[in-house]
Protein backbone atom coordinates (compact mmCIF):
# COMPACT_ATOMS: atom_id res chain seq x y z
CA UNK A 1 0.00 0.00 0.00
CA UNK A 2 1.26 3.15 -0.86
CA UNK A 3 0.76 6.53 1.49
CA UNK A 4 1.06 10.00 0.09
CA UNK A 5 2.49 12.48 2.50
CA UNK A 6 2.90 16.22 1.68
CA UNK A 7 5.88 18.30 3.63
CA UNK A 8 4.43 22.00 4.05
CA UNK A 9 7.22 23.04 6.52
CA UNK A 10 10.84 22.75 5.36
CA UNK A 11 12.21 20.75 8.64
CA UNK A 12 9.39 18.19 8.12
CA UNK A 13 10.52 14.16 8.22
CA UNK A 14 9.32 11.78 6.49
CA UNK A 15 8.38 8.77 8.42
CA UNK A 16 9.95 5.93 7.79
CA UNK A 17 10.20 2.31 9.74
CA UNK A 18 13.21 1.77 11.42
CA UNK A 19 13.21 -2.19 11.51
CA UNK A 20 11.46 -4.81 9.20
CA UNK A 21 8.20 -5.50 10.64
CA UNK A 22 7.74 -2.55 12.68
CA UNK A 23 4.24 -1.43 13.38
CA UNK A 24 4.86 2.36 14.03
CA UNK A 25 6.81 4.80 12.09
CA UNK A 26 8.39 8.01 13.97
CA UNK A 27 6.57 11.33 14.11
CA UNK A 28 8.82 14.46 13.84
CA UNK A 29 8.57 17.58 15.80
CA UNK A 30 9.33 21.45 13.76
CA UNK A 31 8.89 23.03 16.67
CA UNK A 32 11.00 24.13 19.01
CA UNK A 33 9.08 24.29 22.35
CA UNK A 34 9.15 23.89 26.40
CA UNK A 35 6.33 21.83 27.59
CA UNK A 36 5.66 22.14 31.29
CA UNK A 37 5.16 20.01 33.72
CA UNK A 38 1.40 19.22 33.91
CA UNK A 39 1.16 20.84 30.25
CA UNK A 40 -0.39 19.31 27.13
CA UNK A 41 0.31 21.70 23.33
CA UNK A 42 -0.34 20.95 20.05
CA UNK A 43 3.15 20.12 18.27
CA UNK A 44 2.87 20.14 14.71
CA UNK A 45 4.91 17.66 12.19
CA UNK A 46 5.17 19.60 8.71
CA UNK A 47 3.07 17.14 7.38
CA UNK A 48 -0.35 16.41 5.39
CA UNK A 49 -1.20 12.49 4.94
CA UNK A 50 -3.23 10.95 2.03
CA UNK A 51 -4.75 7.94 3.91
CA UNK A 52 -6.39 5.29 1.54
CA UNK A 53 -10.05 4.79 2.35
CA UNK A 54 -10.67 1.94 5.00
CA UNK A 55 -7.73 3.15 6.55
CA UNK A 56 -6.88 5.59 9.38
CA UNK A 57 -3.65 6.65 10.80
CA UNK A 58 -3.09 6.29 14.51
CA UNK A 59 -1.27 8.35 16.70
CA UNK A 60 0.67 6.81 19.39
CA UNK A 61 3.07 7.42 22.53
CA UNK A 62 6.75 6.88 22.16
CA UNK A 63 7.65 4.92 25.06
CA UNK A 64 11.28 6.12 25.99
CA UNK A 65 9.28 9.70 26.24
CA UNK A 66 6.89 8.20 28.12
CA UNK A 67 9.53 5.80 30.35
CA UNK A 68 12.12 8.42 30.68
CA UNK A 69 10.41 11.76 31.08
CA UNK A 70 6.61 11.21 31.46
CA UNK A 71 5.83 12.75 28.34
CA UNK A 72 2.79 11.10 26.12
CA UNK A 73 0.10 11.73 23.45
CA UNK A 74 -3.03 12.83 24.80
CA UNK A 75 -6.55 11.17 23.26
CA UNK A 76 -4.13 7.75 22.68
CA UNK A 77 -4.53 6.28 19.88
CA UNK A 78 -5.03 9.49 18.03
CA UNK A 79 -7.44 8.96 14.59
CA UNK A 80 -6.26 10.36 11.70
CA UNK A 81 -9.06 9.87 9.51
CA UNK A 82 -8.77 9.38 5.72
CA UNK A 83 -10.41 12.41 4.67
CA UNK A 84 -8.69 14.63 6.22
CA UNK A 85 -6.19 16.66 4.50
CA UNK A 86 -4.74 19.02 7.30
CA UNK A 87 -1.43 19.06 9.28
CA UNK A 88 -0.96 16.26 11.48
CA UNK A 89 -0.30 16.95 15.09
CA UNK A 90 0.18 15.42 17.99
CA UNK A 91 -1.07 16.28 21.40
CA UNK A 92 1.93 15.94 23.88
CA UNK A 93 1.07 15.62 27.70
CA UNK A 94 3.59 16.17 30.45
CA UNK A 95 2.75 14.32 33.53
CA UNK A 96 6.40 14.58 35.04
CA UNK A 97 6.91 17.20 37.39
CA UNK A 98 9.87 18.79 34.97
CA UNK A 99 9.69 20.83 32.09
CA UNK A 100 10.43 19.07 28.97
CA UNK A 101 11.87 20.68 25.62
CA UNK A 102 10.62 19.38 22.53
CA UNK A 103 13.29 20.06 19.86
CA UNK A 104 12.66 20.49 16.56
CA UNK A 105 13.65 17.36 14.58
CA UNK A 106 12.99 15.44 17.25
CA UNK A 107 10.58 12.25 17.53
CA UNK A 108 7.93 12.64 19.41
CA UNK A 109 4.89 9.79 18.16
CA UNK A 110 4.57 6.88 16.21
CA UNK A 111 2.46 6.93 13.21
CA UNK A 112 0.40 3.25 12.59
CA UNK A 113 -1.60 2.33 9.53
CA UNK A 114 -4.69 0.67 10.61
CA UNK A 115 -7.35 -1.06 8.82
CA UNK A 116 -11.06 -0.46 9.54
CA UNK A 117 -14.41 -1.10 8.78
CA UNK A 118 -18.00 0.49 8.91
CA UNK A 119 -20.56 -0.85 9.89
CA UNK A 120 -24.72 -0.56 9.72
CA UNK A 121 -26.17 0.60 12.73
CA UNK A 122 -28.80 -1.15 13.90
CA UNK A 123 -30.89 0.32 16.64
CA UNK A 124 -32.43 -2.55 18.48
CA UNK A 125 -34.84 -2.93 22.22
CA UNK A 126 -32.73 -5.45 23.58
CA UNK A 127 -29.28 -7.27 23.04
CA UNK A 128 -28.49 -10.83 23.55
CA UNK A 129 -27.37 -11.93 26.74
CA UNK A 130 -23.44 -13.00 27.32
CA UNK A 131 -21.93 -15.29 30.20
CA UNK A 132 -20.59 -11.58 31.55
CA UNK A 133 -23.63 -9.26 30.82
CA UNK A 134 -23.08 -5.77 32.40
CA UNK A 135 -20.00 -6.62 34.65
CA UNK A 136 -17.09 -3.96 33.39
CA UNK A 137 -14.47 -1.40 35.14
CA UNK A 138 -13.11 -4.34 37.40
CA UNK A 139 -15.76 -6.66 37.81
CA UNK A 140 -13.03 -9.71 37.06
CA UNK A 141 -10.78 -8.69 39.71
CA UNK A 142 -6.89 -7.97 39.75
CA UNK A 143 -5.68 -11.05 40.68
CA UNK A 144 -5.23 -14.18 38.72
Amino acid sequence: MKIKIQKINKDAVIPHYVHKGDAGMDLYSVEDVVLRAGERLLIGTGLKFEIPMGFELQVRPKSGLAANFGVTVLNTPGTVDCGYRGEVKVILYNSSKDDYQVKKGEKIAQAVIARYEEVDIEEVEELSETSRGEGGFGSTGLKK
